[in-house]
């Protein structure tokens, strides 16, 4: 599955222009707290996340991130998407709850990452 096609079944809207959609995603791991994601993520995985602030971008220094959701509506101020874009770490916004995002990506065909 493409951040493209995520973009498309969450009804979301892409936050920086230049986000490479055509990235594959193998998996993907919802969370709104950063010491779940340091510990549950070993592999590349989309982040469904309420966190909008920048820590939430610096944990794709740490950990191979293949995109963020931000679900519930949110989005990031200008400094953060600046941030995502300047790691190529593609952004986006969905008025979905998490567990209904959570919900249609597995059904989907996306799977969970293995922690």
């Amino acid at each position: 599955m493409t951040l493209r096609d995520i973009v498309a079944l969450l009804e979301a809207e892409v936050l920086y222009p230049e986000a490479d959609l055509e990235r594959e995603v193998p998996c993907a791991f919802a969370s709104d707290m950063i010491s779940d994601i340091l510990m549950c993520t070993k592999e590349p995985t989309l982040l469904l996340t309420g966190l909008t602030n920048n820590q939430v971008i610096r944990l794709s220094d740490m950990i191979d991130l293949s995109g963020i959701v931000f679900v519930r509506g949110k989005k990031p101020l200008q400094d953060v998407i600046e941030m995502a874009a300047e790691r190529g770490l593609p952004i986006i916004s969905t008025k979905f709850t998490l567990y209904r995002c959570s919900g249609i990506l597995y059904n989907s065909g996306l799977r969970s990452c293995k922690i």
